[in-house]
């Protein structure tokens, strides 16, 4: 049974459309709406050395893999790559793009295990950083180097929800290589391909697949040449996402941008009634997605009475979850430039009903 050819960007196509559709044909053998799961570890080869398709061995691919990817790929509208887990892809793509020597900079507010990353363990291999405020983009233009490889860009950043002109960034970049993490924002919200960047960078446990119960990661570049760089680091260290973890984030990604407007729904009635609750400051919505911060000086407390948002680490889910991120997420930034205050809150807002999370809130608020 042959299936019809399909444009690998369907940009005529609205992005709640591609959503649905990216990465999938319906299987060549029984005509499946979704296709299967391939759960193997290796595929039979007809002659010696050959083989169908990139199908060999399941670390350098996987069609149920390479479904996932060519949907990352559609949605960001370039060459997707899946991972392991978001610091798997992280840690891919700098040491694809960067070696012994080169200088990266990095966000002055950023993720915690990014942090970790670049600071403890890269640069125990020769590369330097330089952390600076990205939304000062004279600052940023002052720390990039004539030896800077990579400019690493998050926004909105975590956990303060500060967001980056990624265009301002890409045109004071002198040419070095801008690679985006959209975790919060998605594709929904922002798309940086399009706005000059050489890469972008998810964490496909949050949003994308949406549900808690995977975890996961994704490179997506605009060029094959920086796709097939990624790919080889991908193949050599091999972390990968299994078959079905790659199942259950594509099936996530099909209802993205639903989720996300809902998200961003119950997002502003919850950021709006932070504004006036008792000994709430600095509260911060980016007017999408469905983060929110804020500094109250209980927040441990509002963190633990809280009956529908959890308190648990981790973002994106259809479920509400509360942090305190200097006590949890972010505890590697600690001493650094990078330190987040002790009273800040991070709330992921799920697609419950916004009255009732409000309602939540309000009680763990009064019960300081």
């Amino acid at each position: 049974m042959s299936t019809p050819d399909r444009d690998p960007h369907p940009s005529t196509d609205a992005l709640a459309t591609r959503v649905v559709h990216a990465g999938l044909d319906p299987d060549p053998s029984y005509g499946s709406v979704i296709p299967a799961i391939h759960q193997t570890s290796t595929f039979r080869q007809p002659r010696v050395g050959e083989f169908v398709e990139d199908f060999d061995y399941a670390r350098s691919a996987n069609p149920t893999r390479a479904a996932l990817e060519r949907a990352l790929g559609q949605l960001e509208g370039g060459h997707g790559s899946a991972f392991s887990s978001g610091m798997a892809a992280t840690h891919a793509l700098l040491t694809a793009i960067c070696s012994a020597g080169d200088h990266v900079v990095i966000p002055g507010d950023l993720y915690g295990g990014t942090f970790r990353l670049v600071d403890k363990v890269l640069t125990k291999w020769g590369l330097r950083y330089t952390m600076v405020d990205q939304t000062d983009l004279d600052a940023l233009a002052g720390a990039v180097r004539d030896d800077t490889r990579l400019i690493w860009v998050e926004t909105p950043t975590n956990p303060l929800l500060n967001v980056v002109d990624v265009a301002g960034v890409v045109a004071r970049s002198k040419n070095a290589f801008v690679a985006v993490d959209n975790t919060f924002a998605t594709p929904v919200n922002q798309r940086p391909l399009e706005l000059g960047a050489d890469a972008v960078v998810h964490s496909t446990t949050k949003y994308l697949a949406g549900h808690s119960d995977v975890v996961g990661g994704a490179v997506i570049t605009a060029t094959a040449e920086h796709h097939e760089q990624v790919r080889f680091v991908q193949n050599a260290i091999g972390a990968v996402p299994g078959p079905f973890d790659s199942f259950l984030t594509h099936r996530g990604l099909r209802t993205l941008a639903l989720r996300m407007r809902a998200h961003a729904e119950n997002a502003a009635l919850v950021s709006a009634f932070l504004r006036d609750a008792p000994e709430a400051s600095d509260v911060r919505w980016p007017g999408f997605s469905g983060m929110v911060s804020f500094r109250h000086p209980d927040a441990r407390g509002i963190a633990e009475r809280t009956r529908l948002f959890t308190l648990a680490e981790s973002l994106g889910g259809v479920e509400s979850l509360i942090e305190v991120p200097q006590a949890m997420t972010h505890q590697s930034v600690e001493g650094s430039d990078a330190a987040v205050p002790a009273d800040l809150v991070r709330l992921s807002v799920g697609v419950e009903d916004g009255a009732d999370l409000v309602a939540d809130l309000r009680q763990a608020i009064r019960g300081a």
